[in-house]
C-alpha cells in the first residue's frame, strides 16, 4: 500500500478551517437551546427532552453521510458536497430558530416551531460536521493524524469561544438582553444571525482550498482494489460485527463522557441562575444575565480546552492523556456544586475544558489508527453513535433524575462529574492499535 505523503501545516489547516464556522453554530445551539425553550415557557423538568433531537438527528444523519460519501465521487470531491449542503441548510435555519417567540404564535405553536427548526438545525450541522473528520482520515497519514485532529480541536474550541461569547458581547455593546414574555432577546437572535454568516464564509474557504483525492489515488493510498470495492457492499450490521475492539472500548468511554456534557448543556443555565444569582424565574433579568454568563463560562471552557490540547501531545501515551483529562473534567463538574461566585466558576470550567479537549481529539485518533480507508466514512459515521446514544439516554432519563435530586439543576452538574470519573476508569479497557483492516 502506498504511503500518504506528509502535508504542510496550511494543507492540514485548510482541511479543517470550515469546522471553525460549524462549531460556532453548534456552540450557539448548545449554549442557548435551554435558554430559548425556557424563555418560551418550557418546564425545567422537560428541558432534557428538547435535547433528544440533536443526538437523535446525529445518529441518523452521520452514518448515512459517512456511508454515502464513501461511494460518492464528483468533481467537487466525495466529502465536500455533503458539508456544503449541510452548511447552506444550517444558515437558513439559524436565521429562523431564535425567532420562534417573535412570530406572534401561541406558546404551544411557538414550541412546535422551535422544535421543528431545532430538528433541521441539528440535521444540517451534523451533515456539515462529519465530513471534516472524514477528510482528515482520508488525506492525512498516521504520523500526522494526531496533529491534524489537534488542529481540528483547536479550531473547534476557537469556534466555540466565539459562539459562546456572542450574546455577552452583543449585550455589552448595547443590544437588548431583555424581551417581552415568551420572546427571545435580541442579543441571542443577532448572535445566531452573525454566526450563520461566519459559518458559510468558513465552509466556502474549505470548499475552495481543499482538493480531495481522485478515486484511483485514494485507492492506492488506502490499499483498496477499486473494482472489488464497487462490488462489495457492507451493511451497517456487518460493519459493526467486524469493527475492531477499540471501536467498542472507546465507545464505552464515550458513553459516560457525552452523557456528562449533555447535562452540562441542559442544566448549566438553570444551575448558575440558582447557585449564583439565586433565581429560578425565567422571566427575570437575573435569569437572562445568568444566561449570558453561561456563554462566558463555556468560553472559558473552550480556552481551557485550547490550552490543554497543546499539552496532550506531551503525554507518553494517548491513554494516559485521556485518563488525566477526564479526571480533571470530573473534578471541575463536581466543584460547581460548591461554588457560588461567578468568577471562581472560571476554575471549574477551565478543568472541564481539559476533558473536552481530550474528547474532541483522542477518540478519533485512536479509532482511525485502527481502521483502513475502505469504509472510513461509514465507520466514523457509526462511531458517532457512541456520541449520540449516550446523549439520547441522558436526555430521556434527565427529567426523572432531576426529580430524584429534588429539582436541583446544580446536582445534575455534580452527577456529570461522576460520569467523567467513570469514563476515566473505562479508558483502562482501551488497547491502542496502529493499523487494522476493516471490512
Amino acid at each position: 500500500m502506498k504511503q500518504k505523503p506528509d502535508l504542510s501545516f496550511w494543507q492540514i489547516w485548510n482541511l479543517s478551517f470550515g469546522f471553525f464556522g460549524v462549531q460556532i453554530a453548534y456552540s450557539l445551539q448548545s449554549a442557548n437551546i435551554s435558554r430559548i425553550f425556557a424563555t418560551l415557557g418550557a418546564d425545567p423538568h422537560n428541558l432534557s427532552y428538547f435535547w433528544i433531537l440533536p443526538p437523535l438527528m446525529g445518529i441518523i444523519v452521520q452514518p448515512i453521510v459517512g456511508s454515502l460519501s464513501d461511494r460518492t465521487w464528483t468533481r467537487f470531491g466525495r466529502r465536500i458536497p455533503y458539508l456544503f449542503i449541510g452548511a447552506i441548510v444550517a444558515v437558513i435555519v439559524m436565521c429562523l430558530l431564535p425567532n420562534a417567540g417573535s412570530l406572534h404564535l401561541a406558546i404551544g405553536s411557538a414550541m412546535i416551531f422551535g422544535v421543528i427548526a431545532l430538528m433541521f438545525l441539528d440535521t444540517s450541522i451534523n451533515m456539515a460536521m462529519q465530513p471534516f473528520k472524514m477528510l482528515v482520515g482520508d488525506m492525512v497519514n498516521e504520523k500526522q493524524k494526531g496533529f491534524a485532529y489537534s488542529i481540528q480541536s483547536f479550531l473547534c474550541n476557537a469556534g466555540s469561544l466565539v459562539g459562546y461569547l456572542f450574546p455577552f458581547i452583543f449585550t455589552w455593546i448595547g443590544i437588548s438582553n431583555l424581551a417581552p414574555e415568551g420572546v427571545v432577546p435580541d442579543s441571542v437572535i443577532y448572535s445566531f444571525y452573525v454566526g450563520a454568516g461566519i459559518l458559510i464564509l468558513c465552509v466556502l474557504y474549505t470548499v475552495f482550498k481543499v482538493k480531495e483525492m481522485p478515486p484511483h489515488q485514494y485507492a492506492q493510498f488506502h490499499g483498496i482494489e477499486e473494482k472489488s470495492e464497487k462490488k462489495e457492499k457492507s451493511d451497517y450490521f456487518t460493519l459493526l460485527k467486524n469493527a475492531p475492539k477499540v471501536f467498542w472500548t472507546v465507545g464505552l468511554v464515550q458513553f459516560f463522557c457525552w452523557a456528562a456534557f449533555m447535562y452540562m448543556w441542559t442544566y448549566t443555565n438553570g444551575a448558575i441562575a440558582e447557585n449564583v444569582w439565586g433565581t429560578t424565574d425565567t422571566k427575570s433579568a437575573e435569569y437572562q444575565t445568568a444566561g449570558n454568563w453561561v456563554g462566558v463560562l463555556f468560553a472559558v471552557q473552550a480556552i481551557g480546552s485550547v490550552l490543554w490540547a497543546m499539552l496532550i501531545p506531551r503525554f507518553k501515551s494517548y491513554k494516559l492523556a485521556y485518563i488525566v483529562s477526564l479526571v480533571l473534567g470530573g473534578i471541575g463538574f463536581i466543584s460547581t456544586g460548591f461554588i457560588h461566585n461567578q468568577y471562581i466558576l472560571f476554575v471549574a470550567y477551565l478543568l472541564i475544558g481539559c476533558a473536552w479537549a481530550a474528547m474532541l481529539a483522542l477518540p478519533f485518533t485512536i479509532l482511525t489508527n485502527a481502521l483502513s480507508g475502505k469504509n472510513m466514512g461509514a465507520y466514523l459515521g457509526l462511531f458517532n453513535g457512541t456520541i449520540c446514544l449516550p446523549q439520547i439516554v441522558a436526555a430521556l432519563v434527565g427529567g426523572g433524575l432531576l426529580r430524584l435530586v429534588g429539582g436541583s439543576q446544580v446536582s445534575m452538574l455534580v452527577l456529570a462529574g461522576v460520569f467523567l470519573l467513570l469514563a476515566s476508569a473505562s479508558v483502562f479497557l482501551v488497547k491502542e492499535k496502529n493499523s487494522s483492516t476493516d471490512s
